[in-house]
């Protein structure tokens, strides 16, 4: 028997019928915790938006996998829970033997499926609590949010079949779940310990199995703590199983595996254990863009909390203490929160001069007197040779070379020692945050002199292990991180909101367009705190004085539409040179939009609903929306245009929670009364001047 969770789509709590926009799991918390309970021989793990039923004999297998929020089975078929490779033997984790046709999963067929005595065998499970993959405590106005996650989690242990454990000792596996409240995701890791006399090494892993059913297959993700750069860990492949599919070559990717691209490459002496990423299994309740967006969106929120930090920060374009000061001075006065010493400023966060540390430190206390945090950069393995000894090595030459020309390798004695020296330097001088160039990895290392990998195999593993590692101490300090690649998971708090570098040299007012086109794209994807954009107030690669702000009040009119796209869509940037104001004129335009950020902080760190892209042929707009915040929501209105632009501007206004009229002013102005459409929707007249800005707040 299968324990199903019919209980409704989104729309149906405690057993009241409301208004949808009242009771919809993205507008009003959900009431049902996540927990996990036993029903006729199977575990069921469950939070009223998604169901796991994993059956436990004749072996452990889920058999079924809802979408509680649309009502439907996400799997057509049982798979094994994981599948290990030891010694380049692959053993199934559980699973089930016997399913007649993978069309389809009818639970009338589990009675006669049968166990594989080839594969591991369930021996038992226990229940725990969520666990948290790094230390965290709210800062610099990130939400107070429960950390770890609130959930249930429960572990399935598994022995080796017989003639494994013959061969071997008895090799154990454990598979780990942890289920969340208010988000329809299911987190999953795989655990193998030697308990033998014999070692071996786990030369592959495939750490979650899923048959997914067509209709379903947009509307599942596997998001991974492992996937960054080269390294996807999620493939749609082919379903040998499923010979009924309309594919006459059966090759239709409807098999989602969540594994190693590479390896793990692990040995394991007798005694020692291996612990794999997590992948979490999200699902969605739509195919809407926004709206699976928002689901997403509300993952990260839940599960890096830490990325909800948004201090406002200034790059500095000069390290010396005379214009680090200065930069300090004008944050202060203008309400911007963070400096960071940029690329090419001179900064040495490796140094390990104590007269270079003591100035340092002396900086960092004048700032955090005027209640500015500072951070610098580091070129920290990609792009960077230091030496033959420790870079990487390339599988295809033999020789010292990677997909970034050199890169050092992490897992070598120079990544302890940079660990240590920057670790150490960020403790002597107080520093606050640090700006990571890299590690893009991804990048593997064909050296088998390495301190802390035996050779290619386990070579991106032990990379990712080692940066892991520097940036859970980093977040033991309260240290903000910016990182280029997407290393939420793992405890960053930005990367790039998605941009090209070059676009940077290009004419002022295209750069302006594309970058918000860019901030409008990528935050179907991201929140607005996820990440930073960038402005050019000097040369950045190229352009000239057609590519730069400065001289700032020269370029005051493009200026302030940097500074009111950015703080607008509440995406911080990195506001690059010398300076932030150089005349009375413009301090008061960097002023008036800091202040503008400050009082509508929370909204504008919300979501962001997608009204018109960016096209340079009208205006656009970008919606902020909140249902549990004072202000409901804010669209950010502009006209690119050279000429002036008469619209009737429809605000979709259904994640706001308001159901029949809401109170809506543009600016400072007067509130005015709007009836709510059927659809939620109202409708405002809008004016705009050419190349002008506007904002309603909607209450």
């Amino acid at each position: 028997m299968i324990c199903f969770v019919l209980a409704s789509s989104a729309f149906l709590f405690a057993g009241t019928v409301h208004d949808p926009a009242q009771c919809n799991w993205l507008v009003a918390p959900p009431s049902e915790s996540a927990r996990i309970e036993q029903c006729d021989g199977s575990l069921l793990l469950t939070n009223g938006l998604v169901t796991r039923t994993i059956r436990l004999a004749p072996n452990a297998a889920t058999v079924s996998l809802r979408n509680v929020m649309t009502g439907t089975s996400v799997i057509r078929g049982v798979k094994p829970e994981a599948v290990v490779e030891i010694d380049k033997q692959r053993y199934a984790i559980g699973g089930l033997k016997g399913q007649p046709d993978y069309a389809y999963l009818d639970p009338e067929w589990l009675a006669d499926m049968s166990n594989d005595s080839e594969a591991f065998q369930f021996i038992g499970f226990s229940i725990g609590q969520t666990t948290a993959l790094f230390e965290w405590k709210p800062k610099r106005h990130a939400p107070d949010v429960p950390w770890p996650p609130k959930g249930a989690a429960v572990t399935l242990d598994f022995k080796a079949p017989e003639k494994l454990a013959k061969q071997y000792g008895p090799i154990a596996v454990s598979v780990h779940y942890e289920i969340y409240d208010g988000i329809p995701v299911i987190a999953k890791w795989v655990s193998v310990a030697n308990n033998g006399n014999r070692e071996f090494t786990v030369t592959g892993l495939e750490g979650e199995i899923l048959a997914v059913n067509e209709e379903e297959k947009e509307r599942i993700q596997i998001e991974s703590n492992y996937t960054f750069n080269t390294m996807v860990t999620t493939a749609w492949g082919p379903d040998a199983d499923y010979s009924t599919q309309v594919n006459y070559e059966c090759t239709s990717p409807i098999l989602l595996t969540g594994r190693y691209p590479k390896g793990p490459g692990v040995l394991l002496k007798p005694g020692e254990r291996f612990d794999s990423f997590r992948s979490y299994v999200l699902l969605y309740d739509s195919y809407d863009k926004d709206r699976c967006g928002m689901i997403k969106r509300r993952m990260m929120r839940t599960l890096a909390p830490q990325c909800l930090e948004n201090p406002i920060f200034m790059h500095v374009r000069e390290s010396n203490s005379k214009a680090l000061r200065l930069a300090i001075d004008q944050c202060a006065d203008v309400g911007f929160e963070m400096v960071i010493m940029t690329f090419g400023s001179g900064f040495d966060i490796e140094s390990e001069d104590p007269a270079y540390i003591a100035r340092i430190k002396d900086d960092v206390d004048y700032a955090h007197g005027k209640g500015i945090e500072v951070g610098g950069y580091t070129l920290m393995t990609a792009s960077r040779d230091v030496g033959p000894e420790f870079n990487v090595v390339s599988p295809d030459t033999g020789k010292p070379g990677s997909m970034f020309g050199q890169s050092a390798c992490l897992a070598s004695d120079w990544g302890d020692g940079y660990a240590r020296r920057v670790l150490h330097f960020m403790d002597a001088t107080g520093l606050d945050m640090i700006e990571t160039d890299g590690p893009f990895h991804g990048d593997v290392c064909a050296s088998t002199v390495h301190s802390h990998h035996r050779g290619l195999d386990d070579s991106q593993l032990r990379q990712w292990e080692a940066f892991c590692n520097f940036y859970h101490e980093c977040r033991k300090r309260g240290i903000f991180i910016n990182t280029p690649d997407w290393y939420y998971l793992n405890g960053s708090n930005k990367c790039a909101i998605g941009y090209k570098e070059t676009n940077f040299s290009l004419p002022r007012w295209r750069q302006i367009l594309i970058a918000r086109q860019n901030i409008y794209d990528a935050t179907f994807e991201k929140t607005p705190s996820m990440g930073w954009m960038f402005v050019p107030l000097v040369q950045y690669h190229g352009g000239g004085e057609a590519a730069t702000i400065e001289p700032l009040s020269k370029h005051l009119v493009e200026y302030e539409w940097y500074l009111a796209q950015n703080f607008g869509c509440g995406v911080q940037a990195c506001y690059r040179g010398p300076r932030l104001y150089d005349a009375e004129e413009t301090r008061a335009v960097v002023k008036k939009w800091v202040s503008f950020y400050h009082k509508h902080r929370d909204i504008l760190d919300s979501d962001i609903i997608h009204v018109r892209r960016p096209d340079g042929q009208g205006i656009d707009c970008m919606l902020h929306v909140n249902a549990q915040t004072r202000e409901k929501a804010l669209a950010m209105v502009f006209n690119p245009t050279d000429m002036e632009q008469h619209a009737e501007l429809t605000l979709p206004l259904y994640y706001t929670g308001l159901t029949k009229r809401a109170s809506i002013r543009e600016q400072d102005g007067e509130l005015h009364d709007h009836e709510i459409s059927r659809d939620y929707k109202v409708t405002v007249p809008i004016t705009l001047p050419a190349k002008g800005i506007t904002w309603f707040v909607v209450e």
